[in-house]
């Protein structure tokens, strides 16, 4: 039987390590799905273990241990070995056993970044880099990337399978790579970590456990910082780092019920981290182009600095919001585009805004748009602002429908109550 204590703590390192683990033990290997299979295992054999014995005082060095063995034993066997080239299977398994007998558990280096830029080499197929970067490196289920990407779970699965298949088969290598091929790497890479980020706090009590997004909030952060330092004056990177860390600056006020951001007590926000973004931001600035996740950073810094003046600064986040739209056309920004023209000219204005995102994008795009949550909270709040006050309630009605966070859809309940 499992004791609480062994679960609470197999849980809390597979929320904080998964990702350190599998980098650890896929990168002298190069195979991803022996390493996921080899640490599923050794979480199964904790459970069990620190039941009977109590947790170890050092949970990641036994997992990875018990992972490294399951490694082994699948290289000695028979049928392994025989699917192996002689060269790679050995007698005991071939260099890549040696290379994890030099591994020191207690003194765990940390290679999840050249795990990211691996799953993002030419040779993966573009559309899979950030679902497996997900999955592999930050501990996402297949279920849950299928639903962020709007793909059947099967569907997705198999794809990551056949990604997986390929960084083995493919021998590609766990480096960061050069200046020269970082271009094409970059990109995917600052989508998974923003990602990271996003899913942390969309519905994590109800995906991964009440201190999951906590967690992968604080992993999204550290990633992101630690690759802007590694590439030292790259403009997106700072700028995702600022963004994460501005917004992340705001987590104090985010527990409880759910209050809109101007909304917010500034208060309770973090004093230091607003200072750490706004400085990443500077350096983003100072590498000359600008790109979508700076645009993002600045327009999060606009928010924070309400902390400071005691307003929001809504004729600044038209021109950054507008320039985002130009630089990253998605739906998201034309929402939050059409929301602040609500309240920089009239909400008339901004519904007019919304109105026009469903144009031109005939009967299947128009749907589309109509079952986009935040399209439909913005059109609830900006038809209210507008007086509309029965249009507002059944707009609301939808965008509670539409709303899978329990907080979020208690604050648009009680807001459609206050119009009656």
């Amino acid at each position: 039987m499992t004791s609480p204590e062994a679960r609470a703590a197999a849980e809390h390192a597979a929320r904080a390590s998964y990702g350190h683990l599998v980098a650890l033990l896929a990168a002298s290997t190069g195979d991803l799905a022996l390493a996921e299979d080899a640490l599923s295992a050794a979480f199964e054999q904790a459970l069990l273990s620190w039941s009977a014995g109590g947790v170890p005082a050092n949970p990641e060095g036994w997992l990875l241990t018990v992972a490294r063995n399951r490694q082994r034993d699948t290289w000695k066997s028979a049928a392994h070995r025989t699917a192996l080239p002689l060269e790679e299977a050995g007698s005991e398994g071939g260099p890549a056993m040696a290379a994890l007998d030099e591994l020191d558990v207690d003194a765990i280096g940390d290679r999840r970044l050249e795990l990211l830029f691996t799953c993002a080499h030419p040779a993966i197929d573009p559309s899979i880099r950030t679902p497996l970067m997900l999955q592999a490196v930050l501990g996402f289920d297949a279920a849950r990337i299928a639903a962020a990407f709007a793909v059947p779970p099967a569907a997705m699965a198999q794809r990551l399978v056949r990604a997986k298949k390929r960084i083995k088969a493919a021998r590609i290598p766990f480096t960061v790579p050069g200046r020269d091929a970082m271009p094409a790497r970059l990109p995917a890479v600052l989508e998974a970590i923003y990602g990271c980020y996003a899913l942390s706090f969309a519905d994590a009590r109800e995906v991964r456990g009440e201190s999951a997004g906590e967690d992968l909030a604080g992993e999204a952060l550290y990633l992101a910082v630690t690759l802007a330092a590694l590439l030292r004056t790259e403009p997106e990177a700072w700028g995702l780092a600022a963004l994460i860390t501005l917004s992340q600056a705001r987590a104090p006020a985010r527990g409880g019920p759910f209050v809109p951001l101007e909304e917010q007590d500034t208060s309770l926000w973090d004093a230091r981290l607003i200072a750490e973004g706004g400085a990443h931001l500077l350096r983003a600035s100072a590498g000359g182009a600008t790109g979508r996740f700076q645009l993002e950073a600045a327009i999060q810094a606009v928010h924070c600095d309400r902390a400071r003046t005691g307003r929001t600064d809504w004729p600044a986040l038209r021109t950054l919001y507008t320039a985002l739209v130009a630089t990253a056309p998605s739906l998201g920004s034309r929402v939050a585009l059409a929301a602040v023209i609500g309240r920089t000219e009239s909400p008339a204005a901004g519904l007019s805004a919304l109105d026009a995102l469903g144009e031109g994008e005939g009967p299947a795009g128009a749907s589309a748009v109509e079952r986009f949550q935040p399209y439909l909270a913005t059109r609830a709040e900006l038809l209210a602002r507008d007086g509309r006050r029965r249009e507002a309630a059944a707009a609301f009605a939808a965008a509670v429908a539409a709303t899978p966070q329990p907080a979020v859809r208690e604050y648009l309940v009680r807001r459609a109550a206050g119009l009656t």
